[in-house]
């Protein structure tokens, strides 16, 4: 009990000092790939997504996807709601735009489920086109 220096684990962080965190959580480390899933998550990505461009911290590759999970969201939603308008005001086409809106919405449920398990096996997580426009878009407004 006399001794009453800090003690050292093998991380190298002190003992009863939470201000020193080890280096996984330093803002320059490179993210685990599970720490991406949640972007990519559909409809619920978004919102962290946004919190991460706002705050306009983490790697780049969190930045990255989080544009384009953004950009990914607001088209979906964008179509949606413009083939659902589209749907209600029209009498013939009414089916038609309701197919086509319930094609759109699988398709932005799969792609994201498909950038899940790509992010799980550690490949890129970059969807052509898609990325171009989330840096068009959203790269000069949110980084």
């Amino acid at each position: 009990m006399e001794n009453l220096e800090p003690i050292n684990d093998s991380s190298g962080v002190e003992a009863g000092n939470p201000s020193v965190l080890p280096e996984i959580f330093s803002q320059n480390s490179h993210p685990h790939p599970r720490q991406l899933l949640i972007y990519v998550i559909p409809v619920i990505g978004v919102f962290p997504s946004l919190w991460t461009l706002y705050r306009r911290q983490g790697s780049r590759e969190q930045l990255t996807i989080s544009r384009q999970s953004v950009t990914m969201t607001f088209t979906w939603l964008l179509a949606y709601l413009l083939l659902a308008t589209g749907s209600a005001s029209s009498d013939f086409l009414a089916l038609r735009l309701l197919i086509l809106n319930s094609f759109i919405t699988s398709g932005y449920f799969l792609v994201s489920i498909w950038l899940i398990f790509r992010i799980i096996r550690g490949q890129s997580s970059r969807l052509p086109g898609m990325g171009n426009l989330a840096e068009r878009v959203l790269g000069k407004y949110l980084s």
